[in-house]
């Protein structure tokens, strides 16, 4: 826990660089509580990002059991590195290996849900705001987060989308929307639901226990509402002969 937490303070110290800035989030609209979402966010996850981005905060038999999967399950078509099934979820990638190929390690994203601002709305507006862009040196860039050396991973799902610019008051140009030039293998509706359970399994793995902290929710409200009740006839009963 105390990991976790100081792992998080980190992640926020450079929060005001690292927002949107004047970029639109669009809502994502996840629901942590829909396992359905969360089990096709981890598959994706897995499958387009988890080859340079670890999950260190995070086990596999955690996410097998808060998930509804069984070990075969995961360890099948999950897990594509050595760990073991109760280890954390980290990579093969050496960090060096990443610094020399993006100019940058790619971060752990344990994290991201909590440490951007806008938490989900923040990854699902920039898995959706990659554009063509031959000036930068994977191809790609980002209105969310400008520059990055993230290449669009998720480009053969999405398809090829390319920045119209339009023209600021003081001259420069900024990117006003996209067009998608190369239509990808999912429609732009099912690349929304896409980006939305990716979203949603960051969201979880950033904070695990609030998939349990929602559940023990009802039954405390449920709690007071009865212990309410029973106050309000103890009430009644003491006040009847005063009345």
């Amino acid at each position: 826990m105390t990991k976790r937490l100081l792992a998080l303070l980190f992640a926020l110290l450079p929060l005001a660089a690292s927002a949107a800035g004047d970029v639109k989030l669009q809502a994502s609209n996840v629901n942590i509580g829909d396992r359905a979402s969360l089990q096709r966010g981890a598959a994706l996850y897995m499958n387009y990002c988890a080859g340079c981005h670890s999950l260190e905060f995070q086990r596999f038999s955690r996410m097998a059991e808060d998930l509804g999967l069984t070990e075969e399950q995961v360890m099948t078509w999950l897990n594509f590195t050595e760990r073991k099934f109760g280890e954390t979820m980290t990579i093969a990638m050496d960090k060096g290996d990443g610094e020399a190929w993006f100019g940058k390690a790619p971060p752990d994203l344990s994290l991201v849900a909590r440490a951007k601002l806008g938490g989900p709305d923040w990854v699902y507006t920039f898995l959706k705001s990659f554009y063509v862009d031959e000036t930068r040196p994977a191809g790609w860039n980002n209105t969310v987060l400008a520059n990055a050396s993230m290449p669009n991973v998720l480009w053969e799902l999405q398809g090829i989308q390319r920045a119209v610019y339009g023209q600021n008051k003081d001259g420069s140009s900024h990117v006003e929307r996209f067009e998608l030039t190369t239509a990808g293998r999912m429609t732009p509706q099912q690349f929304d639901q896409a980006a939305r359970d990716i979203s949603a399994f960051l969201a979880y793995v950033a904070e695990p226990a609030a998939l349990k902290r929602q559940s023990l929710g009802v039954w405390v409200l449920l709690f007071l509402s009865l212990f309410t009740f029973l106050a309000w006839l103890l009430k009644t009963e003491y006040w009847r002969d005063v009345h």
